[in-house]
């Protein structure tokens, strides 16, 4: 039953106008209305997808990706530049049979940056290979 579900990511914040002010000005994502009461979180949806953000005094606490999201090759380039534009600094760290170059990891053939909100998840864009 779980196979026709649609999964979606919850990403957790301790300030609701400050998470909505970084997803909608410097990702610019638009929440999905009247999904959520008021104050509570927000929906934000993409052209496959979508996730929540959500009040809770956890957050930050995830020392892993908590939230992918797959860009064209294409796009993948564009999608840094804009995330610099706006003022995301990207993280880097050790991973085995990774190029980095200024904060881009390259794996093969995908391409991948992550980057915190302001409540420290951390949020990865990266080209994922399609068969």
């Amino acid at each position: 039953m779980l196979k026709r579900s649609t999964p979606m990511a919850a990403l957790p914040t301790t300030d609701l106008a400050r998470a909505k002010s970084f997803y909608e000005g410097v990702l610019g994502l638009s929440p999905e209305e009247g999904l959520m009461a008021e104050g509570q979180g927000a929906i934000y949806a993409t052209e496959s997808g979508s996730f929540l953000v959500y009040l809770s005094q956890f957050a930050g606490t995830n020392q892993a990706t908590s939230m992918a999201m797959a860009v064209s090759d294409y796009d993948f380039d564009d999608v840094v530049g804009m995330l610099r534009d706006n003022g995301v600094s990207f993280d880097t760290f050790e991973m085995e049979e990774a190029i980095w170059e200024d904060g881009v990891a390259t794996l093969d053939e995908m391409r991948s940056a992550w980057f915190r909100d302001p409540d420290g998840n951390i949020l990865n864009v990266a080209t994922w290979p399609r068969d």
